[in-house]
């Protein structure tokens, strides 16, 4: 075990004896003794210096932390939060019904038939019952062990209580044993006992009824019917065993009619009926869709899924678990793809053509496809408290197995199905391959549709002159360009996290890294000496980021990308950034957006001197921002803004020297840098 000199680079020294402080005084290299109140620093920091939030305090603080922000989209999530818990008791099999009411006066209603929530006095805190608890304590709830629930979606117990701390006014009826119980809070403060209304008949379950709090919201803050209407669809969907009942006053409907003013949301097909609705219309590679629900031994899970190939429309994959909805998917989805792809792979070898299936992935298989995937499983591991990522390691076993028998059947059973499904996949397969090759591909004709790498959204122009590709990153970016792009000259091309750095790769990493294959793939062009300006299918090969750190750092080895591998590309002035806002400012019916804190303020300053309050939304990525926001200030060629990479003639080798020194081998050269320009780096870690 080093000593403690040994830590810091020096040798171990002795304790000195009592009193040898009084000594060191007196030498040359006199040691300083703090006064008893210690330095004008310290002083100023002390034990009143800590606070302490109790209660539901640190979810007003930081509702960000609780609920992902502020935005229209954390709005939208306590609804989210207090459906679940009624979808749980559905799920459970103790509700057949939930009844959401959308009220004129901003108040959300939801009602379920449950057992109701427990109003006996808690064995922790006899004093309150165990509603107050629940409704006022973070981490308390029936989901933390497997008695009262078996599988449900609110594991961290606080879901019904950020709902309360962030409502301006919230009431709670209780239905149980025949009695009624009501008990109402603001802010999450309790402003009432518990009251025992009575008896009551015919009636047992949970009512909620709340209204979000303007002063974390803001004022103009209010549900959107369609959002609401949407989500109850498809929780209704989820679960063929409930029935969700929807009212909502008729000044709040849209007037497009796209939302009922009452409605009876009950599919007993699940997600095979919310499929049909979803592709009808569309073109199939099968006419058939694969659908099944498998129940898990002992009722403590269930799978449920179905899938279609669509032959000639963007595919998508949208996930639950437990009716929460995973977008950014999981462990479940890859036991799903895995399923898919052996099972095809398995298929192919019993009728004899192994060898044309081997060479199939699983982008070959899934790019077109429309999956919906639901799974109930106990205690489900999350990725973060809004669970848009599931990370039970199990999940991918409990997925894969069963869904690969029943895609067996499947394929079994309908053979002139699985023929089309194998010659498309392969065909799909054939094509990377040809590509990854660089071998001459025509651009695709009026009569026949490329099939086109990874998942990439091609535009419906046949020619490069007026077509743009977009380069984002991520699903749920890719997932928001694709509904705010225009189809008929923009693509979109979504990529998984950082690319490879090409300045430091070797020639077999660049080879064989499959993100750079798909990019040069969708381009068409060809790399290095092999490339050809008359074969680039796009004018305009738009790099779009997060206006954050991270974004800019993918932008960056994006650059060196085509710099070093298409510098012709840049040369042809091909290569732009786009320039995403990095805020919204909101002001009555007033909207601006900002690229960055200096344009905010000067907003601010000229735009929203007026009076009354200006809402300030930070957006956390492109995949936050709404579709039509995402078109409007970055999409739409009338109201974005470009900027285009170019290598000025007198700096081509200054540009060379930056790009090695900065993206290359040599660790030193970066370093040096950074020291260099360490002013420069400490402004950008302030802003």
């Amino acid at each position: 075990m080093a000593k403690s000199g040994d830590l810091f680079g020096g040798s171990a020294r002795k304790t000195a004896p009592r009193g040898a402080d009084k000594g060191l005084e007196k030498g040359p290299a006199k040691a300083s003794r703090l006064p008893a109140s210690g330095t004008p620093d310290e002083a100023g920091y002390t034990a009143a210096s800590i606070e302490v939030l109790e209660g539901l305090e640190p979810v007003r603080r930081r509702p960000g932390m609780y609920i992902g922000g502020t935005d229209e989209v954390a709005l939208h999530h306590l609804f989210a939060e207090v459906l679940d818990n009624a979808m749980d008791e559905a799920v459970a099999g103790h509700a057949t019904f939930i009844d959401v009411t959308c009220e004129a006066g901003g108040f959300l209603t939801v009602i379920d038939n449950g057992r109701g929530i427990p109003v006996d006095p808690h064995p922790k805190f006899p004093k309150k019952s165990a509603l107050e608890v629940i409704m006022t304590t973070l981490h308390a709830g029936g989901k933390f062990d497997s008695g009262a629930y078996q599988t449900s979606g609110g594991l961290h117990g606080v879901g019904v209580s950020v709902v309360n701390a962030l409502a301006e006014s919230l009431e709670v009826e209780v239905a149980r044993g025949q009695l009624l119980y009501r008990q109402t809070f603001a802010r999450g403060v309790p402003t009432s006992k518990l009251q025992e209304l009575g008896k009551i008949q015919n009636r047992r379950g949970t009512k909620v009824r709340f209204k979000p709090d303007p002063q974390i919201f803001g004022a103009q803050a209010h549900f959107k019917p369609a959002r609401l209407f949407k989500m109850a669809r498809a929780k209704a969907f989820l679960f063929k065993g409930v029935e969700i009942r929807w009212h909502c006053d008729p000044t709040l409907l849209p007037p497009d009619g796209s939302v009922p003013q009452e409605a009876v949301l009950h599919f007993p097909g699940g997600l095979a009926d919310y499929l049909n609705q979803e592709i009808d219309g569309k073109a199939l590679v099968t006419e058939q869709v694969f659908s099944g629900r498998l129940e898990k031994e002992g009722g403590h899970g269930s799978l449920e899924w179905a899938i279609a190939w669509l032959s000639e429309d963007d595919g998508f994959v949208h996930s639950f678990c437990n009716t929460i909805p995973t977008p950014d998917g999981g462990t479940h989805e890859a036991g799903m793809r895995t399923a898919l792809l052996r099972g095809l792979k398995d298929h192919a070898e019993r009728i004899g053509q192994a060898k044309r299936a081997s060479i199939l992935t699983n982008d070959d298989i899934m790019v077109s496809c429309a999956v919906l995937l639901s799974v109930f499983i106990r205690e489900p591991e999350f990725q973060g408290q809004n669970k848009s990522r599931l990370m039970t390691t199990e999940a991918s076993r409990l997925v894969e197995a069963p869904l690969r028998d029943a895609f067996d059947h499947w394929l079994a059973g309908a053979p002139s199905h699985a023929a089309k499904l194998l010659d498309w996949s392969v065909e799909r397969a054939e094509e990377r391959l040809r590509r990854r090759a660089e071998k001459d591909v025509a651009r695709k004709t009026a009569t026949r549709k490329l099939r086109l790498p990874g998942k990439l959204a091609d535009c419906t122009n046949t020619a490069a002159q007026g077509s743009e590709l977009f380069i984002v990153e991520g699903d749920s970016a890719g997932g928001s360009a694709k509904q705010a792009r225009d189809r008929s000259s923009q693509a979109v091309l979504p990529l998984r996290g950082k690319i490879l750095n090409v300045a430091s790769a070797t020639r077999d990493k660049l080879l064989g890294n499959q993100q750079l294959a798909d990019l040069i793939q969708a381009l068409g062009c060809g790399t290095s000496t092999h490339y050809k300006a008359d074969e680039l299918r796009y004018e305009k090969v738009i790099i779009m980021t997060d206006a954050d750190v991270d974004g800019a750092h993918i932008a960056s080895l994006l650059i060196t990308f085509f710099y070093r591998q298409m510098p012709k590309l840049v040369e042809g002035g091909h290569l732009y950034l786009a320039v995403p806002p990095l805020y919204r400012l909101t002001q009555g019916s007033k909207n601006a957006y900002a690229r960055n804190e200096a344009h905010r303020d000067s907003l601010l300053a000229m735009e929203f001197s007026g009076k009354g309050k200006v809402e300030i939304s930070r957006f956390k990525g492109l995949g936050e921002m709404m579709a039509a926001q995402l078109k409007e200030t970055t999409m739409d060629p009338r109201t974005r803004n470009l900027l285009r990479v170019v290598i000025l003639p007198d700096d081509r080798e200054e540009t060379a020297d930056s790009i090695e020194r900065l993206m290359g081998n040599r660790p030193e050269a970066r370093f040096a840098f950074i020291q260099e320009h360490a002013a420069f780096a400490g402004d950008l870690v302030s802003i």
